[in-house]
């Protein structure tokens, strides 16, 4: 994965605008790892091959970033993102990392389930 620059991101995000499409959209707060460091509070979320379409996306911040998607009924956020995978020409996918490599957060949008 490479950084995220925001203008190859909102391009992407563009040329996916108003089709039927795939998430997968995950959070995590060390859920995963709780039961190293008790002090932490365990939280995460996690949802993917959901159906979604949106009619406006964007990226803004200045890293790391926060994606927003607008959708027939709401919005779909995620914040903290950091990395982009560049070889990825039919799926776009991001994710955020902690200062240890950590993932943190992941958005992967497809025309196809993952």
């Amino acid at each position: 994965m490479q950084p995220i620059h925001p203008q190859d991101i909102q391009f992407r995000i563009d040329g996916l605008t108003d089709q039927d499409l795939y998430i997968h959209l995950e959070l995590t707060t060390g859920a995963y790892a709780a039961h190293l460091d008790g002090t932490r509070h365990p939280a995460s979320a996690f949802i993917t091959n959901a159906a979604i379409r949106y009619t406006n996306g964007s990226i803004s911040g200045t890293g790391p970033y926060r994606v927003g998607l607008k959708t027939a009924l709401g919005w779909i956020y995620a914040e903290g993102l950091t990395h982009v995978e560049e070889l990825e020409t039919e799926r776009l996918i991001m994710a955020g990392h902690d200062s240890q490599g950590k993932l943190v957060v992941a958005l992967q949008l497809s025309r196809e389930q993952f």
